[in-house]
Parts: C-alpha cells; structure tokens; sequence
C-alpha cells in the first residue's frame, strides 16, 4: 500500500523593494505521520517576472493547495465599504462598532477600578511596572490583568477603520505586551508593509492556481506562543535577528520543531533555513500550516468576520 500524502507551503513576503523570497514547502506521509520539508524556492528581487514565473511553476509542479503567507489577505473595512461615508468616528459598519464598543468597555472597566479602589490600583500599578524577572508574565494577556500603560494608550489612540482590521484589536488583546516586551513592537496589520509588496502580491495572487487556498499567519504571534508552551526562551528570541548569535537561535528553534512536529529536513536545507532569515520565517509559515492540518489553532471570536477563517495563531 502506497502512503497518502498532503502539502502546505508558506512564504515571508514582508520587507522591503530588494529583499529576496523563500518558499517553503512541507510535505506529510501517512507512514510514520511525518513531514519532510520537500523544496526550499528562492525568488530573487532582480529576476522580476522571470521569478514571478517561477513562483507559479512552483505551485504547480508540487500541486500545492494551500500556502501560508504573513500577509494581510484582507483589507480594512474602509477599502470596501460602499456606504456614504458620515466619517470614521461615526463608521456605522458592525465589526468597526462591535471593535469599539469592546475598546471602550476596556476602558470603562479600568475607570471602574481606579475610582472603587484607587490605592489598590495605584499598588497594581506599581508593581505591573516592575521588572520582574521570575515571573511568567509571556503567558499574561493584556485584557485580564489591569492594563498595562502602553496598552491603554493604544486603546486611547482608538480603531481606524481605514488602518485597522477587526483582526487587528483581537491581536492587541492577547499579544500587544508581549510584541513590545520582546519585540519592541506593535500590531498593525499594513504597519510593516510596503506599497512595492502590496502591489507586487496583487499581481501574485491573480495568477495564482484558482483552487490553491491562502492562510494569513505572523512571524512573531508564532514564536510568543512558542514561548508560552515553554519552546523557546524571551532571551533567545531577543537574539533571533543578531548577526552574530541569530543562527544559533535559528537553529535551536528549528531543531525545537523538528521534534515538537515531527518534521524531517536534509542538511543542506537546514543551512539555508539557518544562513537566511526570510526562509527561516517562510519556514515558520509552513510549521503554522502543520498546526492548521492537525486543528492545533487558537479559536477566533466570529465578530471579527471573514478574516477570521484563514488566520492562524498556532497552539503548540
């Protein structure tokens, strides 16, 4: 009897005019259960539509049906709304309302505390500021204990309708201390990308295979839960993008999954993963792929629509 087999490919499209692809793609065998990283595909910036080409060769050549992208594959409810427009801050669209009035609950809740209890806030305040360097504070989520001073801010500056996703508040609610303790970064779902990679992934996606099917995921969403399942350490992640200790953080994330998920990959294609941080993140696409086939995801509320039916938070 032959083994049955699937794929899932992923690739990092986020940076800038001149930097270079990988696609990743991890097939699965019945026999043994395992994956076996099957083509690592570099598309240079230079080979313009040349690459292009290629790309869709690609996706044909291995019969790929589904490909995890850390790219927004939907818009801001603005980019499409057909309505008469009577201004952002009175947007009538069901999601943008249900984001704000869940913003502004957060809000209202927080007032509650500091006006019932202020010096057990003003305490809780305090020591939510300090370092605490034995606490598991990776595993806290910003919406259950009292509000960090970042996060309040954010929810402050309020939802643009012609910026934000639905998607993106529900990101804030469960990473937005973790992105900036780790990461010193935030959250926007078209914060970190470029009108040349937008422009050139519409033209990608129009020649892609009618029946290939994408999935949304992000970089650092994969690896803070991977620290929560206690994979990996803030101190390594601090670390990913050195030049000097980034491969040996690579490579210890990567040798991580291997065993965690039960993937297979050749030397040389472990040099690559390792040497170059674009396939290492169109590699950790591909791992939320694997989290996708085994229902190993993390549920998504329905209020915040479609985009929640291809974006992926793996669950390790």
């Amino acid at each position: 009897m032959t083994s049955r087999k699937c794929n899932i490919a992923g690739v990092s499209m986020k940076g800038g005019r001149k930097d270079n692809f990988f696609f990743c793609l991890l097939e699965h065998f019945d026999d043994g259960d395992r994956w076996f990283l099957r083509s690592l595909l570099q598309v240079k910036d230079e080979e313009g539509l040349a690459g292009d080409e290629a790309i869709r060769e690609w996706i044909k050549q291995y019969e790929i049906r589904q490909l995890v992208l850390d790219f927004p594959l939907t818009n801001p409810p603005c980019h499409e709304c057909v309505l008469q427009c009577p201004g952002a801050l009175r947007c009538p669209v069901v999601p943008v309302c249900e984001v704000r009035m869940r913003m502004e609950q957060l809000l209202q809740e927080d007032r509650a505390k500091i006006e019932q209890q202020p010096k057990r806030y003003e305490q809780e305040r305090n020591d939510d500021d300090l370092v605490h360097h034995g606490r598991d504070w990776h595993s806290k989520i910003p919406t259950v204990h009292i509000l960090s001073r970042s996060f309040k801010r954010r929810l402050k500056r309020g939802f643009l309708p012609y910026w934000n996703r639905p998607l993106d508040f529900l990101v804030w609610t469960h990473y937005y201390d973790a992105l900036l303790k780790i990461f010193n970064q935030t959250y926007d779902s078209f914060g970190n990308t470029s009108l040349v990679i937008i422009s050139r992934f519409s033209y990608l996606r129009r020649h892609f295979p009618a029946g290939l099917e994408l999935f949304e995921a992000h970089i650092l969403l994969i690896l803070i839960e991977m620290v929560r399942a206690n994979l990996v350490r803030q101190q390594e992640l601090q670390n990913l993008y050195d030049l000097e200790q980034g491969r040996a953080v690579r490579l210890e994330i990567i040798q991580t999954l291997e065993k965690k998920l039960n993937v297979f990959i050749y030397d040389y294609d472990m040099d690559i993963l390792v040497k170059h941080p674009r396939a290492f993140e169109s590699f950790l696409m591909a791992i939320a792929g694997i989290c996708l086939h085994q229902k190993q995801m993390r549920p998504l509320p329905s209020w915040i629509g479609r985009e929640g039916e291809h974006f992926i938070i793996p669950k390790f």
